[in-house]
């Protein structure tokens, strides 16, 4: 591999940049805005605010969503999932499972579901 490359490889790895590209194109996708590029000047202020602790973060899934998508998880409707299941979510929305050390055996309650799915998403943003 030639150094240029190597360097431009290292350049995208250290500043995340695939992984912002990746969500500010899922967020344009999700919403479809009919102005794309004021809506990314609008979201890239959003995260700069969220991470001067002076607004929120932007969300691909409102609360609506993510209660949907514990739903769709809990197809016997006990009231909870599996951890398989909500490492499953987390991959789905491009989050990280990095951190999680859940056992197999443990009940993941839509409360539970939704509380670490909203933290998982700020983490997200939280490193650009």
């Amino acid at each position: 591999m030639a150094a240029g490359e190597e360097q431009s490889r290292e350049y995208l790895r250290r500043h995340r940049l695939p992984e912002l590209l990746q969500r500010l194109g899922a967020l344009l996708l999700f919403h479809r805005p009919e102005r794309p590029r004021e809506f990314l000047i609008q979201v890239l202020e959003r995260v700069r605010a969220g991470r001067r602790a002076e607004g929120e973060f932007p969300f691909l899934m409102d609360e609506a969503n993510v209660d949907a998508m514990f739903s769709l998880l809990d197809v016997l409707g006990q009231g909870f999932i599996r951890p398989a299941q909500y490492r499953e979510a987390l991959k789905t929305l491009g989050l990280s499972t990095e951190d999680l050390e859940l056992a197999d055996d443990v009940k993941i309650t839509r409360r539970v579901f939704k509380k670490g799915m909203r933290k998982k998403m700020l983490e997200s943003w939280s490193v650009y």
